[in-house]
């Protein structure tokens, strides 16, 4: 073992930025979105689904302060590039699909989809982290985006929170279902797919 690793064992933490702790903060509220989304299907209340879509949005201000308080502070580090791309991945990610699956996508086409647009936004992520460096022409900041980024699969959780309001859950699903080939498909699902396919598109998106 190394000796330098015995004499700092918190050495990982003391080289985060103050940004960092707001990439942190993105992940324990996607994390919590999941937990949410998670009591729903046991309690079957929708105060759970509201919670988990509100977890969502704080997520998303965080991961907007933690950019910002990067720039003010000029203080990144590729640390902080590959926590905010794996605090994304869980809270605009993971989360928005478990709650769909939990306000009643759950039908196997449904389940490919959601794992498909999944898969899309670690895809895009990837992408990023090995072009940022390209994309920014040698200057502190990238230019602009390739592809939706997943922070926009907000749009679906506030989707998913009206039709809570509205009751339109599982059996009530905005758009009903269709049965193919024995199984079920809600069309609802189908924003996610679009959501997926922007991710990995080529369209190039200005960062403000």
């Amino acid at each position: 073992m190394n000796t330098n690793d015995t004499k700092k064992p918190f050495s990982m933490i003391r080289e985060f930025y103050l940004a960092d702790w707001f990439t942190l903060a993105n992940a324990v509220c996607g994390m919590g979105a999941m937990y949410s989304i998670m009591s729903y299907l046991q309690a079957r209340d929708v105060k759970h689904v509201y919670f988990a879509c509100a977890l969502v949005l704080a997520a998303f201000i965080f991961d907007v302060l933690d950019g910002r308080i990067a720039r003010w502070r000029q203080k990144t580090s590729v640390l902080g590039r590959e926590l905010d791309s794996l605090a994304d991945v869980i809270s605009f990610g993971v989360a928005p699909a478990l709650i769909a699956y939990g306000c009643g996508m759950q039908g196997l086409f449904d389940r490919i989809i959601l794992a498909a647009f999944v898969a899309c936004g670690v895809s895009r992520l990837a992408r990023y982290n090995v072009t940022a460096e390209a994309l920014s022409q040698g200057q502190n900041k990238v230019k602009y985006f390739e592809g939706t980024p997943i922070p926009t699969s907000l749009l679906l959780v506030m989707v998913m929170f009206f039709a809570a309001m509205q009751g339109a859950l599982h059996e009530s699903l905005w758009l009903g279902q269709v049965v193919l080939g024995g199984f079920i498909l809600h069309p609802l699902v189908l924003l996610f797919a679009l959501s997926g396919a922007l991710m990995i598109s080529r369209i190039q998106i200005p960062k403000l």
